[in-house]
């Protein structure tokens, strides 16, 4: 079975176009750290305060509250402030709805290293609270149909125009 997904009407042939404005390349921008997706793991988990990202990631304190900002500012997780009684008021944080999006993105990203990445698998897993089953994420079309890789066309978008390349290799 061929993993490739097939480049189809302006895409074809390949070496004729350029990935600007990709969308894998712009979500990277946003989330590009390792640091971030553990924090978002966390905010998925229930972490809500600076002192739990940083104790439950391992990250240093300074690149927490780094990492908090940027995901802040991209709109990945809001800042509510609070105050414990004779305490200063802090923040603790919440994922929006763009931060939340990211949930299928993670859950892969877990399915694949239990898989590939810890030799004899996660001592953790995710299961529907409903039945029990196991919580994962497949390729779909939007008309419900399972879909394989080598069934995926890459295609230009009606009305969109690639960045052809100037000359061919």
């Amino acid at each position: 079975m061929s993993m490739q997904i097939e480049m189809t009407g302006a895409l074809d042939p390949r070496h004729g176009w350029v990935a600007d404005r990709c969308p894998m390349a712009a979500a990277l921008n946003v989330v590009s750290t390792r640091s971030a997706f553990l924090l978002l793991r966390e905010a998925f988990y229930g972490a809500t305060r600076f002192d739990q990202f940083v104790s439950r990631t391992g990250i240093s304190e300074p690149v927490t509250a780094t990492r908090l900002k940027e995901l802040e500012a991209e709109g990945l997780l809001e800042r509510h402030p609070y105050q414990e009684p004779g305490q200063r008021t802090r923040h603790e944080y919440a994922l929006t709805k763009k931060g939340a999006d990211l949930l299928p993105v993670l859950i892969s990203l877990m399915r694949w290293g239990d898989k590939w990445a810890i030799e004899g698998g996660a001592r953790v897993e995710l299961t529907h609270a409903g039945c029990g089953g196991n919580v994962g994420v497949s390729l779909a079309c939007s008309e419900g149909h399972g879909v394989a890789p080598d069934q995926i066309e890459l295609a230009a978008k009606p009305g969109r125009r690639v960045n052809q390349r100037s000359s061919v290799p």
